[in-house]
């Protein structure tokens, strides 16, 4: 009598063992199933899309958001191939993801939630205080390789580049180096964290990143366009149009996009979402969020 109910017990236990599991994986599916939400891309923007989400699950504690990096081509990649609900990147879709998303009959909105300055980043002990657009072409294809030459000391430059699967290192490559190659002699980091570190430690050393990463031991370089007076990065040059490296940041979803997704890209948009995007020291979209 004693085992029969033992058994009854041992089978019941499975039984609720195996609903909590099986619960367990429809809050983890993508599509924001069971209000579950992956999240991948842009470095640049993996802070302030890991503030997004702890705000927003705090406000909705049913809501689970999962973040990882990896670079504005990796979370677009992740869309495409159905292992993320949004990526993050910090450069528009290229013809050729496009057409690979078309081709897996998949239809991809656009969103863009926030503006970015990319911050030209040199040690503290670096003289040099400004550059042109010239010749931060010259010294990132490697046509000028002394600091000498663009008015600081003697000493060979270190150029710290992002990886390719980065979209600041194809938007900087487009829009300061006019499409030419980095030089072969460029290091390649794989965060915008790791350039900050690099330059912090190393007196020759030259770096972009998001102007979210200028921070105590570094310092930006003001950057000069057509013979115009050097501009620092700031939330006011952004917006203005003044500072002339500046970029929107993005966030791809796909048009059947579960509730769970539109709803949360919705409060990004929103007046809270963009007062983290205030807080990181990114640029909101709109003036009154700003304020």
């Amino acid at each position: 009598m004693l085992r029969g109910k033992l058994r009854i017990l041992v089978a019941a236990l499975a039984i609720s063992l195996l609903a909590a599991v099986a619960g367990c994986g429809e809050t983890t599916s993508l599509n924001g199933s069971g209000g579950a939400i992956q999240v991948k891309g842009s470095d640049t923007m993996v802070n302030l899309a890991q503030m997004w989400a702890e705000d927003y699950m705090n406000e909705r504690p049913d809501t689970s958001i999962a973040v990882t990096g990896g670079g504005s081509g990796t979370g677009i990649s992740a869309m495409i191939n159905g292992t993320t609900d949004m990526a993050n990147a910090s450069r528009e879709m290229k013809d050729k993801e496009k057409e690979q998303a078309s081709g897996q009959g998949i239809e991809v909105e656009e969103h863009k939630v926030a503006l970015d300055g990319i911050a030209v980043l040199v040690h503290p002990d670096n003289p040099v205080n400004t550059l042109t657009t010239n010749q931060l072409a010259g010294i990132f294809t490697g046509r000028i390789t002394d600091w000498s030459d663009v008015g600081g000391s003697a000493g060979p430059i270190v150029i710290l580049s992002r990886e390719s699967n980065s979209g600041t290192h194809v938007f900087f490559k487009e829009h300061i180096l006019d499409n030419e190659e980095y030089s072969p002699e460029a290091l390649l980091m794989p965060s915008s964290q790791a350039i900050f570190e690099e330059v912090k430690q190393n007196p020759n050393g030259i770096g972009y990143v998001g102007m979210g990463y200028i921070q105590e031991g570094v310092r930006a370089v003001k950057v000069s366009k057509d013979n115009a007076a050097g501009v620092l990065p700031s939330i006011e040059t952004v917006q203005s149009g003044e500072y002339p490296i500046s970029r929107p940041l993005y966030i791809y979803i796909t048009k059947d996009a579960s509730q769970a997704v539109t709803d949360y890209l919705d409060w990004i948009l929103g007046d809270e979402g963009q007062a983290i995007v205030l807080q990181l020291d990114f640029v909101p979209l709109g003036s009154g969020a700003s304020e």
